[in-house]
């Protein structure tokens, strides 16, 4: 009996997220998520935010999404910056590092639109790792309740400046 070599695995593809990836996304974010995230203090923030699909991304293997970065344009008092979240990645592929990437990936394309900061409520042990602090997250207030140690901020440019406010709509 011979074996057959099996065929490469597609290569990992990140993109802008399109009109047609939506149902995807939804689909990922509800599994990676539940019926939860709705009482999170991050969908009240994407009631009111714009959506920004040119900045989101995608990560596609083949036909498969195994992960995504949602971002949204808000303010923080009176500056706009945008928002991460949700950010997903599937259950059987986490700890792959491509998380990191798609991060990495949507923030290096909102500096690339001339956006000055990325907002997001997570855990700072995992975004630390990609440029996101409590510390420069320390003045921006949510709609709603939240511990403020979740609350982190990401400078795009090395005079963005300090974020201080609540974070609002456009």
């Amino acid at each position: 009996m011979t074996l057959q070599p099996s065929a490469p695995s597609p290569a990992l593809v990140l993109q802008p997220e399109r009109p047609q990836d939506g149902p995807a996304v939804d689909a990922l974010v509800d599994r990676a998520f539940g019926p939860g995230r709705f009482t999170k203090v991050s969908e009240r923030v994407r009631e009111f935010a714009t959506f920004a699909p040119e900045l989101s991304v995608c990560a596609w293997s083949g036909e498969r999404l195994l992960g995504c970065a949602r971002m949204w344009r808000v303010r923080v008092g009176g500056r706009a910056v945008t928002f991460l979240g949700p950010f997903a990645v599937e259950q059987g592929e986490r700890n792959a590092g491509f998380g990191a990437r798609l991060i990495a990936r949507a923030c290096e394309a909102a500096a690339a639109a001339g956006e000055t900061h990325v907002v997001l409520v997570g855990d700072e042990p995992y975004f630390g790792r990609v440029g996101f602090s409590t510390a420069a997250g320390a003045k921006v207030r949510m709609p709603g309740p939240v511990d403020p140690r979740r609350v982190l901020a990401r400078a795009l440019t090395p005079d963005a400046g300090e974020l201080i406010g609540m974070v609002g709509p456009l």
